[in-house]
């Protein structure tokens, strides 16, 4: 029975308001005179099961703490050892019934006792503020309420300098889980209550700053820039570099350089008023929508972008400075420029480095409702007035916060909120405050509120139709005229989920192909897996379901281009590749290098080029490479230094660099920013320097009968089934077909995108489980031949291999070859593509460390091979592994020519292909790859690295949430030849 009526008013955590007894909100600062405390530290905490379980007692003064746990503060308290973390990504964990949660709600009592410092003003006010608490709070300071406010990723202020004592002040805040708020906030991500940013009691003198707004507009035909400061109360702006002295409200222009995310300059300077000094970085740019295209300062710029959720492994969305920059340096050395704050404000501090490094960002309010859209949106708050002065709030907040970033371009209203009036409301006061920059929303393809065209994951096909303005038509006339007038950006593309994401490269094509496709932002940053430990004390990382969560959604939350130790995903790197600001591309034949500057502001003179001549992997000779300091846009020819006179052999190869030629904030001199690979001559295959050429007069050795075994130059063979059993003395098992890989988060596909998730349809259709049937062991005088049928079971298709084994005896240090042809004829219908073709053999568990001559050094995939670089690379098998969250397919090297497997002492096995292949290596099979749900389930096999040498991988997508696997990277089921040249080492 109903404890309430609609009379009955709502408790404070349950009513649609943002809060109440707060500060208005103000702009951020991060230097100033005035005198500040931080309150992080160890909090007294108590965690209740409900909002009502305990009395606010605890509040008073003299209330004793004895007995309570500590946690700290920034923090969760689901982190520190108090009830666990839940992850969904669309779904409320909670009966979806606003504005009201459960009754079990979990809540906890924070108390703080501090002390004013001995040299803490007499005189003036003060204010508390907080910088981020999920997701309701009610605050009292020695017993006096101050106020609650909801609101998770904003800050809230409360005016207390009435309240202060030198010594003993008691801060109590009460912290629910669940609240009217939980409803606006229902992002992608972990739900992790807490006080998880800073808490800080700063100083007001009389006539301090209230509040300011930089304005620093820039004009790109004269080349100055306008300044004009307004504050509360009225003061003096100076900029001593400008020679600038204003009043506040006073413009002046001057010429100036402008700020943009490849040149970030910025002047230093100061606000005063009667009662306080505050330090400024000010950059001028403007930005304007013109033509249907953004630009800034005058020119169109190109995202490449990210979406980054704040996280850390161990303490969740509770960020320190140095974690901060680590993000943003690594964004800049992997060639990113824009960030998307998804899907809400980050902490400020983090928006004052991207000033400084220079990064466009999207600065996205804290709101989404994505969990009514299975509902059909019934009851979305966005489009019920009783919300909208919650919205509105949301929107002044991070408006008012973060409006003297020149970095932030773009102002977004939430993120898969659906549509609604409390948008409208939003997009209308933004506009009315701070007209100097774009509104972005996703949700609405009329874009009624916006002033860009924004989608997710649009495939590739209608990336090109909108690029041509041809997209299909909306049913309102004008907004579908108003819509194709817009520019264009893909705010979330590109899942990166497990091992991908594929498609990159195409998707960077459309953006500079079309003016109108302005770039987009991979969907995201980081893996958000959170640390934990085996009983045996391994570390891992969890993800959804392994907290105990009764509703979860597993590893989606692990859909990141770092690991979560931040360490780079092959994603990252090869993302990095595909979107360099420098293109080389190369005639090896002439001899010359075409170099283009995509820059959107920058000349390359701030690049340093070289070259390297390459014959098998081997560099020859090198040296630097005259390119002129080119503008945006430009291009030119550069002749190569003529082929060396050095006697080489092989493979040949020209690799250009681009790198930094003097440290910058972000990087030291000598980081490749660029580079280009080519043949330096039409290719032509030489012996591999690893793989001696057959002597002279090398003859063909005929397979002979020798006990109950077939011998065959090195390598010996069971008679019964063919199976090569030993090669040069070492045994090996196999090689046989293969065509199982332990599926990706992208060949698993999203359950909305049924028709290819071919993860699910490989397993059905059993090619985890293939069966192979020997058919004849054909012994002739110039070879042994196997014939076999490989196929699943419960079904008719299946595939006929004959794999052909000849040898030939050399007077060579690698001594007799073997050479297996294979050849595959498919039999049925195939109604889907293989996962991979090739053949997979075991060999000895001392052979660890693997030398190869073709791509690397990381993994790549048909779709995700543009940072494979031809060379000749050593890693440990070990070492050959990629550490996803979540077990799957990894570690295949692209392109191979020749790889060896060595032990300790340099013995071991190689192997030549025909054509190139791909090549992986590891310690378990591919059957318990796919088995494991986290890495610690992998245990390295006593006796076996599992190697597998294929002619064809399927590519990787990025339909965990995006697009599928692009037609020209499908490996569909066709007759194929191969070859592969074994010796023992």
């Amino acid at each position: 029975m109903s404890t309430t009526t609609p009379d009955t008013p709502l408790p404070y955590y349950e009513d649609v308001s943002p809060g109440s007894g707060g500060l208005p909100p103000r702009a951020w600062t991060a230097g100033s005179d005035a005198a500040r405390l931080s309150l992080g530290g160890d909090w007294a905490f108590r965690l209740s099961p409900t909002a009502t379980a305990e009395d606010e007692s605890f509040a008073r003064p003299d209330y004793d703490t004895t007995g309570w746990d500590t946690v700290a503060v920034p923090g969760h308290w689901v982190l520190q050892g108090h009830g666990a973390p839940i992850y969904t990504n669309v779904l409320y964990p909670f009966p979806v019934d606003p504005p009201r949660v459960p009754t079990e709600n979990p809540t906890g009592d924070h108390r703080r006792v501090f002390d004013l410092p001995g040299d803490w003003p007499a005189d003036g006010d003060a204010v508390l503020r907080f910088e981020g608490v999920e997701s309701c709070a009610r605050v009292w300071l020695n017993g006096q309420e101050l106020g609650v406010f909801k609101g998770s990723r904003l800050p809230h202020e409360f005016a207390v300098g009435e309240l202060l004592r030198p010594r003993g002040n008691v801060l109590a805040v009460r912290v629910h889980q669940w609240s009217s708020g939980s409803y606006l906030e229902d992002q992608d991500q972990w739900w992790l209550p807490g006080i998880f940013r800073e808490v800080t009691l700063v100083h007001r003198p009389a006539d301090a700053v209230g509040d300011f707004f930089v304005h620093a507009s820039y004009d790109h035909a004269s080349g100055e820039g306008t300044l004009r400061v307004d504050a509360e109360p009225g003061g003096r702006v100076t900029v001593p570099e400008l020679g600038l002295d204003l009043a506040t409200g006073e413009s002046a222009t001057v010429a100036v350089e402008p700020w943009t995310a490849e040149t970030p300059r910025l002047y230093e300077a100061t606000l005063a008023t009667g009662g306080e000094r505050v330090s400024l970085r000010v950059g001028f740019r403007t930005v304007v929508v013109e033509d249907g295209v953004i630009k800034v300062n005058g020119k169109r710029v190109l995202f490449r972008g990210v979406n980054r959720h704040e996280f850390h492994p161990e303490t969740g969305r509770a960020l320190d400075l140095e974690t901060m920059r680590e993000d943003l340096v690594l964004m800049k050395r992997h060639n990113i420029n824009a960030v998307r704050t998804s899907h809400y404000p980050p902490h400020p501090a983090f928006l004052d480095l991207c000033d400084e490094l220079g990064l466009w960002v999207i600065d996205e309010c804290d709101l989404e409702t994505h969990g009514f859209v299975d509902l059909g949106w019934r009851g979305n708050p966005v489009d019920d007035d009783r919300w909208t002065p919650a919205l509105v709030d949301r929107a002044r907040r991070m408006v008012e916060r973060d409006k003297n970033h020149p970095s932030v371009v773009m102002w977004s209203l939430g993120n898969e909120c659906g549509t609604g009036r409390g948008l409208t409301a939003m997009a209308e006061w933004i506009r009315e405050r701070d007209p100097s920059r774009v509104i972005h929303y996703e949700g609405d393809m009329s874009c009624a509120d916006t002033d860009v065209y924004s989608r997710m994951y649009a495939p590739h096909e209608e990336v090109e139709q909108i690029g041509r303005r041809a997209e299909a038509p909306w049913a309102d006339a004008e907004l579908d005229a108003r819509r194709r007038a817009l520019p264009f950006i893909l705010c979330e593309y590109a899942h990166a989920m497990g091992n991908g994401p594929g498609g990159l490269s195409e998707y960077q094509r459309l953006f500079e192909a079309h003016e109108r496709c302005q770039g987009g932002f991979v969907w995201e940053w980081i893996d958000h897996g959170i640390a934990k430990r085996t009983p045996e004390g391994e570390l891992f990382y969890g993800y959804g379901g392994d907290f105990g969560e009764e509703l979860h959604d597993g590893n989606f939350v692990c859909d990141g281009l770092l690991f979560p130790d931040r360490t780079p995903s092959p994603g990252l790197i090869e993302y990095k590749k595909v979107i360099e600001p420098v293109r080389i591309e190369g005639d090896g034949a002439a001899g010359t290098v075409r170099v283009t500057n995509t820059h959107n502001f920058a000349d390359l003179s701030h690049l340093a080029f070289s070259w390297v001549y390459e014959a098998e992997g081997v560099a020859v000779d090198g040296g630097e490479l005259a390119v002129p300091p080119l503008g945006p846009g430009e291009s030119a020819e550069v002749k190569l230094a003529g082929r060396p006179a050095t006697d080489s052999t092989g493979e040949a190869l020209w690799t250009v660099r681009a790198r930094l030629a003097a440290d910058t904030a972000w990087a030291p001199a000598g980081h490749e920013v660029a580079w280009g690979q080519f043949p330096a001559a039409p290719a032509t295959r030489a012996p591999a320097a690893a793989q001696a050429p057959a002597a002279t007069g090398a003859a063909a050795v005929a397979p002979r009968r020798e006990g109950d075994t077939i011998v065959l130059g090195p390598g010996v063979f069971d008679p019964a089934s063919g199976a090569l059993v030993s090669l040069g003395g070492l045994e090996v098992t196999g090689p046989r077909l293969d065509v199982w890989r332990a599926p990706t988060d992208n060949d698993n596909g999203a359950s909305w995108q049924p028709d290819e998730r071919y993860g699910l349809i490989w397993r059905a259709l059993g090619l985890h489980r293939l069966r192979h049937r020997v058919d004849a062991v054909e012994v002739a005088d110039d070879a042994l031949t196997v014939r076999t049928r490989v196929a699943p079971a419960a079904t008719d298709v299946g595939l006929v291999a004959v794999y052909r084994w000849t040898a030939e005896t050399a007077d060579t240090a690698d001594g007799d070859r073997l050479r297996l042809a294979v050849s595959v004829t498919p039999h049925g219908e195939w109604t889907c593509p293989l996962p991979r073709l090739g053949v997979r053999l075991g060999v000895p568990a001392a052979l660890g460390r693997a030398e190869w001559f073709g791509g690397g050094p990381g993994e790549a995939y048909p779709d995700t091979r543009a940072a494979s670089r031809i060379g000749r690379w050593a890693l440990t098998v070990d070492a050959m592994q990629t550490p996803y969250v979540r077990p799957q397919e990894n570690g295949a090297r692209a392109d191979v020519r020749w790889a060896r497997l060595t032990g300790a002492d340099g013995t071991g096995i190689a192997v030549e292909g025909a054509p190139p292949f791909w090549f992986t290596a590891r310690r378990w099979t591919t059957e318990q790859l796919d088995a494991a749900e986290h890495t610690p389930d992998l245990s390295a096999s006593a006796d076996t690295v599992w190697v597998n040498l294929d002619h064809g991988q399927q590519g990787i997508g990025s339909q965990s949430c995006g697009p599928g696997v692009l037609p020209p990277y499908r490996l569909d089921a066709g007759p194929a030849e191969f070859s592969f040249t074994f010796s023992r080492i």
